[in-house]
């Protein structure tokens, strides 16, 4: 057995370099560790076998690393649902429509190839966090004192999640309003391509041409992160190239996702989310939108003007969720392409909703769709920004000490509200950094305030 290195129990899910950081023996250790975690929970009932779903992604290592997870859970008494290889979103969709005890996904998503990890959720999609589980799946997986229990589990088989999941998201749009448009989607060789394909089967009167759908750990196009704009390039040329309407970018697990125009310009998450709020709120008027810290103001402008209640987030998928199911909040959307629904089958991901949602807004519209997006690029943003630093409380003190004078609020790191312009500071999860996103009224103000903030950090 390779020793596992602690630094891969993150904030929100297990992610390391494997066979380098772990090896197949932390996979069959969590699967133990993780019927122990979900054994004290209050929700538990020793009468009543768990009922444990597993999943993984393309990635070379994550077949084995599956087996070996299952043998784990199986060994100590939970029944598991195998869901094969799919989506997280389609993962998390089985786990609430089944209401399954809980489950695991393997998957590193957006990282290179040589990176693998899980994602574990209790009852409802629930997902645990460094706060809510993590740690203690750590110590027991560090300690490695399991009792064999008397009785092992099995292993059933379930296929037909995906189909569940799309037919679920076709629900929730009148497909008429749909009119036909040409689009270009990415899938970077990941798991978006699933439902990405089933989805648009649906969607005859749609011309979709894919790029990079065959399923390739090896990510041999491009790696699968959407938010760096280099992994773009090629989607934005197909779609000049093909006159398309509107380009989709996903991510490797394909919770993340990204739009791009007919011009092949980058619609800006916070842009996506204020009118995918505009259009939920017109399914639950005045419901509670959430967005996070990271400046985004046109979200907050058109969840106002839409009669929404809009609710400021921490950053981080598992945070935002139990924030969403502590507050009742109906839509959340962050920066980094996670867009969030809460339904009757939990509250996570819902990519395919969130696709069908912008097609019937884009089919309503008599511009193309660039025209129409560009009327609400209101304020210039600085983009994230990181630094390395000593200290990163000692930061903060120092950024909240400078502009006293602001609108100070601190729900994660230090955000500061001026009229002209607003920003937020906040520390990096894992590492010694800092990460600034800065936005104002006009383009000076932006890079003048930008340069002053970074001075500061940096002294």
């Amino acid at each position: 057995m390779l020793p596992i290195n602690a630094k891969i129990f993150k904030a929100y899910d297990i992610r390391g370099i494997y066979g380098e950081d772990f090896d197949n023996e932390l996979a069959f250790l969590l699967g133990q560790a993780f019927v122990a975690l979900r054994e004290q929970d209050s929700d538990y009932n020793p009468q009543v076998q768990l009922e444990i779903a597993v999943a993984c992604d393309m990635r070379l290592s994550s077949p084995l690393l599956k087996d070996n997870l299952i043998r784990g859970l199986v060994t100590a008494g939970a029944k598991v649902i195998d869901l094969g290889m799919v989506a997280t979103p389609t993962f998390y969709f089985a786990v609430g429509k089944n209401n399954y005890a809980g489950g695991i996904i393997v998957s590193a998503s957006h990282n290179p190839k040589e990176w693998n990890g899980f994602k574990m959720v209790r009852r409802g999609g629930r997902p645990v966090s460094g706060e809510t589980g993590i740690e203690f799946l750590k110590e027991k997986i560090l300690e490695n004192k399991f009792m064999p229990k008397k009785q092992v589990g099995q292993v059933v088989t379930l296929e037909n999640t995906l189909d569940e999941e799309i037919n679920f998201a076709l629900s929730q749009v009148d497909l008429k309003k749909i009119k036909p448009l040409k689009i270009v989607a990415d899938a970077a060789n990941s798991m978006g391509a699933t439902y990405l394909t089933k989805l648009f089967s649906h969607l005859p009167q749609c011309q979709l041409t894919p790029l990079n759908f065959n399923l390739d750990g090896t990510f041999p196009a491009h790696e699968a992160d959407p938010l760096k704009e280099e992994n773009l390039t090629q989607l934005k040329h197909a779609i000049l190239n093909n006159r398309a309407d509107l380009g989709i970018a996903t991510d490797g697990d394909g919770d993340r996702i990204f739009f791009v125009d007919n011009q092949g310009e980058t619609i800006p998450p916070a842009i996506i989310r204020g009118l995918l709020a505009k259009l939920f709120l017109q399914d639950k008027p005045g419901a509670k939108i959430g967005y996070d810290v990271r400046p985004g103001k046109i979200t907050i402008d058109l969840i106002k003007e839409a009669g929404g209640i809009p609710v400021v987030t921490r950053v981080g998928h598992s945070l935002i969720k139990e924030q969403m199911l502590k507050e009742d909040l109906f839509f959340a959307g962050e920066s980094s392409g996670h867009f969030y629904l809460n339904t009757e089958y939990g509250c996570f991901e819902y990519p395919s909703i969130m696709i069908l949602k912008l097609l019937v807004e884009f089919s309503e519209i008599q511009e193309p769709i660039g025209q129409y997006v560009n009327r609400y690029k209101k304020y210039y943003s600085s983009g994230e920004i990181n630094r390395e630093v000593d200290n990163k409380e000692t930061v903060f003190e120092k950024i909240k000490k400078s502009f006293s004078d602001g609108e100070i609020n601190t729900p994660d790191g230090v955000s500061v509200t001026y009229p002209n312009y607003w920003f937020n500071v906040r520390g990096s999860n894992t590492e010694e950094k800092v990460r600034l996103n800065l936005e104002a009224i006009d383009e000076t103000t932006m890079k003048n305030k930008t340069a002053e903030i970074l001075k500061i950090i940096e002294s």
